[in-house]
């Protein structure tokens, strides 16, 4: 059982940054394979970003490429997505997840475990 806790959402304007954290507890939060996804109204769940258990390998949304950093901190078993050039659009829910494996995948209903969901809200 993994527990994840996501933070540093909220309002930022067009253009802005901002900073989200995932917090892991539970088993061994290095063997997961990492992922973020995001949830506007009225739409399905989507991929943002994911990272292997190493860190070495990242995979992006192309949405988001070049504007979004995924990492991970095995030691203090955190991972963060910074966030920059934000549009309206980004304006979601945002959540952590964590699967089992090594393989990237795009799909929410492969991952396993998943946060409570913090909201960015960007304005225009």
């Amino acid at each position: 059982q993994v527990q994840l806790v996501e933070s540093g959402g909220g309002l930022v304007q067009a253009g802005g940054s901002l900073r989200l954290s995932c917090a892991a507890s539970g088993r061994t939060f290095s063997s997961y394979l990492m992922g973020w996804f995001r949830q506007a109204p009225g739409k399905e769940r989507e991929f943002v970003a994911a990272i292997r258990w190493s860190g070495s390998i990242t995979y992006y949304a192309d949405s988001v490429k070049g504007r979004f950093t995924i990492s991970r901190d095995n030691a203090k078993n955190t991972m963060t997505l910074q966030m920059s050039s934000l549009k309206p659009e980004d304006t979601a829910v945002y959540y952590c997840a964590a699967k089992q494996g090594a393989g990237i995948e795009t799909l929410a209903s492969l991952y396993l475990y998943w946060g409570q969901g913090t909201q960015v809200t960007v304005s225009s």
